[in-house]
């Protein structure tokens, strides 16, 4: 044990919200903070919080953030003192924590020991069933195939799922229910590993039939103290990816509490963790728990147990790192309320999670405060993205982290849901209509979550949008409104008079948005308006400009009124009330015919990489059959033929790059040759 150190100077080796996350405790210790960007993360707010930023010339995370000689250099470059490695990237990477600490900085984080007896799932398996925590069956994949594959499955035991040993974040994952679907899963993990995380190893574990995650806050410092800070549940997840957690668990009560902490602790104790640290375990319905990993890092859902105990936990890692030992409000923490965090994603939920990239016109989330430290009721938001970022393809697609604070469950449940539906989330698809969908569930209020919540439920109801049919007919006219309204405030003549107004009947004003389209009339008799035919009764009460762009459209119907703000930007409209938001684009008068895209073909739904391609150009399809893999945003998503026919053309080749709209691939839907009546001869 060696005397405490005042650290003053940290080189966060992350990007996006982590690194604004750690840059704030950072800020309030009184320390000075250094930032590392890739060329893509350049105008990344990340980068504009730190004091000092240090550019790692790329832009994919092997060129950047996973370059430790880079990393070290630049903490040297900038006077820093201690890395923090955030999580992700290089948080779980010996190396790393060995590199920092022989370049004389301190990295805030376990030692590399104990980073390397945690790095592989095997071997922390292993080390888990010496100390006597329980673990589920499992056997090593590397090198099998064939019947030597088939049996080791068959050993396990089918439902089972094929894991990268070196992996996180659902990556690497394949789940297997019959012996046919073994090979192809084994093999696009280990491509997916290799490719994530430079391990091609997987291992096949037995498949625990829904149950709930459920993880413990664990520290350790160098004065011999090991404590657990309660347990978080993050059970709904997608693509075994967490995308909402809590603190505590609805499932947990003190009896269970105790025996997952002791577990956790004697998880730790057997590695000598020093730092915050996370161990994972699934629980079933019997209140049976196995070990899952240790996550030998900070973990993204940190603010909910953060909420819960008053504790910072970055500021505990520092003290830590710093060799002080742990202070008492963190040796006897209270268990204060509840509080729930969900991952706001840039993705589709409706089209199998299609990751999204591009522009963020707006984000604002009614919130307290961001970063604010103790917690208490309210609405927490931490964020890597403003206005006007630019979302790419090189890296995760969350957006934020909004958390809420409360007595209780249901009413942290509830707030969430009501900051969500009242954000503006402008430029992007996102989940946000899921996650107040989940949050307002009535099984998800009822605490009956585990990890087929989703696929339970179905995306059908979960994934479908706030906004209902009648409500899209008014916000389509909000649309339109605003649009007139923009426009009239630019006229040079007669502005006093209210947009699209006419002083003698006229022919409707026409306004086409891909949801339908608006004509209406404004004239000495009011309002008349229908979508797609359908009337829309409505009175217009006011069209206020509030900036450029954007207007304050105010409509009563059926006895109700109602705002809405439209904000314009090019051919989009986004259309937000308290109720939910619309997302419109204005479709133009006279499209250009070289932009038609030929029947059957299947384009690229973002910028991504050719990492496989199944067919070629002459051969019969059916429907549903892989055809390629892009690569995008750190996953691989299968391009499918959408029905039964002849691949015409194919476009790609095993390592092309391809931007959003490329055409991949044309198939034709071609009837089977008639190969007429069998020879009776």
């Amino acid at each position: 044990m060696t005397a405490p150190r005042n650290l003053t100077s940290v080189l966060v080796a992350n990007r996006g919200e982590i690194a604004r996350r750690v840059f704030a405790t950072a800020r309030a210790m009184g320390m000075r903070t250094v930032a590392v960007y890739s060329d893509a993360d350049a105008s990344a707010p990340f980068v504009a919080d730190a004091d000092i930023a240090v550019r790692l010339p790329g832009n994919t995370p092997a060129e950047t953030y996973l370059r430790i000689d880079s990393i070290v250099a630049a903490a040297l470059r900038a006077g820093a003192d201690c890395v923090h490695p955030g999580y992700g990237f290089l948080s779980e990477n010996a190396d790393f924590a060995r590199a920092v600490q022989a370049a004389g900085l301190v990295f805030v984080g376990p030692s590399a020991e104990a980073i390397d007896a945690m790095g592989s799932k095997l071997a922390a398996k292993a080390r888990m069933q010496e100390a006597e925590v329980p673990t589920l069956p499992s056997v090593d994949a590397t090198g099998l195939s064939g019947s030597e594959l088939e049996k080791a499955a068959a050993d396990v035991g089918y439902p089972l799922l094929v894991k990268a040993s070196f992996g996180g974040g659902g990556r690497g994952m394949r789940e297997v229910r019959r012996p046919g679907e073994l090979a192809e899963a084994v093999e696009g993990a280990r491509r997916e590993a290799a490719s994530a995380f430079g391990d091609g190893t997987v291992f096949l574990e037995r498949l625990l039939e829904r149950p709930r995650h459920v993880e413990v806050q664990v520290f350790g410092d160098s004065h011999g103290t090991t404590v657990a800070l309660f347990e978080r549940e993050c059970s709904i997840q997608r693509r075994h990816q967490k995308v909402v957690e809590e603190a505590p668990s609805p499932a947990v009560g003190p009896e269970l509490r105790e025996r997952l902490q002791a577990a956790a602790v004697a998880a730790a104790r057997s590695i000598d963790y020093l730092g915050a640290g996370t161990v994972e375990f699934l629980l079933d319905d019997e209140g049976d728990f196995y070990f899952l990993e240790v996550n030998t890092r900070l973990q993204v859902e940190h603010p909910v147990t953060e909420a819960v105990t008053g504790l910072d936990l970055v500021r505990l890692q520092f003290d830590v790192a710093a060799g002080r030992p742990l202070p008492d409000s963190a040796l006897r923490p209270p268990l204060n309320g509840a509080a729930i965090e969900v991952r706001l994603y840039a993705e589709d939920p409706a089209r199998d999670w299609l990751p999204q990239s591009g522009r963020l016109e707006d984000l604002h989330v009614p919130a307290d405060a961001e970063f604010r430290l103790p917690h208490g009721p309210g609405i927490r938001l931490d964020s890597g993205v403003a206005p006007g970022s630019e979302v790419g393809v090189h890296y995760d697609p969350m957006l934020a982290k909004v958390i809420a604070w409360a007595p209780d469950r249901t009413s942290a449940a509830l707030a969430l849901a009501g900051a969500l539906e009242r954000a503006r989330l402008h430029g992007l698809t996102t989940n946000r209509d899921l996650l107040v969908r989940v949050l307002r569930s009535g099984a998800f209020l009822a605490g009956e979550t585990d990890t087929g919540f989703l696929d339970r439920h179905g995306l059908d109801v979960l994934a479908a949008p706030l906004v209902d049919a009648e409500r899209l007919r008014l916000h389509a006219l909000a649309a339109a409104l605003a649009g007139a309204a923009l426009r009239r405030a630019t006229a040079p003549v007669l502005a006093g008079l209210p947009s699209g107004w006419r002083n003698n009947p006229t022919q409707a004003q026409t306004t086409v948005f891909d949801a339908g389209t608006v004509r209406y009339r404004l004239d000495r008799g009011g309002l008349a308006a229908d979508v797609d035919g359908t009337p829309v009764e409505a009175t217009l009460l006011g069209a206020e400009v509030l900036a450029p762009g954007r207007v304050l459209i105010e409509l009563e119907a059926g006895g109700l009124r109602s705002a809405f703000e439209v904000h314009v930007a090019g051919d989009s409209c986004y259309v937000d009330e308290p109720g939910g938001s619309t997302a419109l684009v204005e479709l133009p008068r006279f499209p250009d015919p070289s932009a038609a895209i030929p029947p059957g073909s299947l384009t690229a739904a973002m910028p991504g990489s050719v990492t496989r391609v199944a067919v070629a150009e002459g051969d019969r399809v059916t429907a549903g059959q892989p055809l390629l893999v892009l690569e995008a945003m750190k996953m691989e998503h299968p391009v499918t033929a959408p029905t039964a026919g002849v691949v015409t053309a194919l476009h790609v080749t095993v390592g092309q790059q391809v931007e959003t709209g490329a055409v991949l691939a044309v198939v034709e839907d071609q009837p089977a040759p008639d190969r007429g009546e069998p020879d009776a001869s």
